[in-house]
């Protein structure tokens, strides 16, 4: 039926457009990770981790007056250490390692895992799959697609809809999900937006409101600023949020609050941010520094599967990969300087402002020809034993769930 459905779209897509666009990439990478000697993690994968991964994506889009179809494949194929040592490691690792994409939580069931055994894994899915309406002032479109709104630049609590992880380098596309979305054009403007997401509980597989997303985003002109209000409801918590952008002296300063009421007691998001350009001995520069403030962080600083045990409105979150912070403040900040023309570097730092710990990345982008890229990353923890990036206890005893050096190296090809 699954199968049936995709196929019926497609071909209903392409016989009913007046144009049409296909195209897509290849990527290759590679993977490091070392593991400290005191790592669990080590116990599991030994001193490093090696993969190489292989990711080919096809975008298919089409058009027919004013309707719209867009649809992406994807197959990935893995091969390496990872694959066979996180095969065994039960749900609670789920909380910080996601292994292979899967489709549990989302409407349609779009995603097939081909193979998954030893050290090698095949994993195809449909990202994309929307039909669309547009007339003069307003927009409709249901299916799987992306859905990207808030003023963070690493951390943001209004993105509630498959947020990127502040650590992520290869960011081309985020994870679409399973929506009916609407947006509407004011004559002076505006726009409201809308967005229904449905997803099923992961225990009964039953879709369920109070698993899914419901939510209004009004943005508004106020002279040289601009203005978000957000009203939702988010997997049963009423959230409400207020954000917007302003032109100081050149800079951009970006700021949202969110405000979440979940069962147990009414938690508060705040991210502010300033980013400028400039040019330095003849080079293009910009730069940004975020502060984020994580209401569902934990407050004493504990780590440890106990103090995190009683903080299951964190732990939900992280589990959704809605959040990706366990402290409370936190501070990054990035240069992305222009080498040269085909040459970006990027030296980011995300800190844990509490612990405090760190993580350093350092990230180099060059294009190799007008159809061809390299991305690559160095990352560095910084922290002792027991913070965030330096390694959360594991529970045992002189034992951490840390990491050491890792490297990301990505060759992509786009058609």
């Amino acid at each position: 039926m699954r199968r049936s459905l995709i196929v019926l779209l497609f071909c209903c897509g392409v016989a009913a457009a007046d144009g049409t666009e296909l195209g897509g990439h290849t990527k290759v990478r590679v993977l490091g990770q070392a593991f400290p000697a005191d790592s669990l993690l080590r116990e599991l994968a030994g001193p490093e981790s090696i993969d190489i991964e292989g990711d080919l994506r096809l975008n298919f889009s089409a058009r027919h007056g004013r309707w719209s179809f867009e649809t992406a494949y994807q197959l990935f194929a893995l091969h390496g250490d990872s694959i066979e040592w996180t095969r065994d490691l039960g749900d609670a690792a789920g909380l910080f390692i996601a292994r292979l994409p899967n489709d549990e939580r989302r409407l349609f069931n779009l995603t097939d895992v081909l193979h998954d055994k030893g050290r090698n894994a095949l994993v195809h899915r449909i990202d994309r799959l929307a039909v669309g309406y547009t007339s003069e002032k307003a927009v409709l479109r249901f299916g799987r697609q992306a859905l990207s709104w808030g003023n963070g630049l690493f951390y943001s609590p209004m993105d509630l809809v498959n947020p990127f992880d502040p650590a992520a380098i290869d960011t081309e596309f985020k994870s679409g999900d399973d929506m009916l979305y609407g947006q509407y054009l004011r004559d002076n403007g505006d726009d409201l937006q809308a967005a229904v997401v449905f997803r099923r509980d992961v225990n009964t597989g039953d879709v369920e409101a109070e698993s899914g997303t419901s939510a209004l985003k009004y943005h508004g002109f106020a002279g040289n600023s601009e203005f978000d209000l957000l009203v939702a409801s988010n997997y049963g918590d009423a959230v409400l949020g207020v954000g917007g952008l302003r032109s100081i002296g050149g800079a951009v300063w970006r700021s949202d609050i969110v405000v979440a009421a979940t069962d147990d007691d009414t938690v508060l998001q705040f991210v502010t941010n300033l980013s400028y350009s400039w040019t330095w001995s003849g080079r293009n520069v910009s730069g940004a520094v975020e502060y984020y403030f994580n209401g569902f962080g934990q407050q004493n600083g504990n780590y440890d599967p106990a103090s995190l045990a009683a903080n299951p409105d964190l732990l939900e979150r992280l589990a959704r990969r809605e959040l990706y912070a366990l402290g409370r403040n936190y501070l990054a900040g990035s240069l992305m300087i222009e080498m040269s023309p085909l040459w970006l570097l990027t030296p980011t730092l995300l800190a844990n402002v509490d612990d405090p710990s760190a993580l350093l990345q350092l990230v180099t982008q060059y294009s190799l020809s007008d159809n061809m890229t390299f991305l690559g990353s160095i990352n560095v923890p910084i922290g002792y034993d027991g913070s965030e990036f330096g390694g959360i206890d594991s529970g045992l005893a002189d034992t951490y769930l840390s990491t050491g050096v890792g490297i990301f190296a990505q060759l992509a090809w786009y058609f």
